[in-house]
């Protein structure tokens, strides 16, 4: 069992708010835009997807 991440580009702002939130360290900022780059560490907290734009992060078991 895991954990899908996806960061919808168009909806996040670059605040960085996932980043430090984020326990595992899930996410990194790229080009001012959120990405996952180690998704396969997410825990399914969505501590991110609270912090964040409505619709910017999803997280989904898988």
């Amino acid at each position: 069992m895991g954990w899908d991440v996806t960061v919808d580009h168009d909806k996040c702002e670059g605040c960085g708010e996932c980043v430090e939130v984020c326990p595992v360290e899930v996410y990194e900022l790229v080009d001012d835009k959120s990405v996952p780059v180690n998704a396969e560490e997410c825990l399914g907290c969505e501590s991110c997807v609270e912090v964040c734009e409505p619709g910017a992060i999803t997280v989904e078991e898988t």
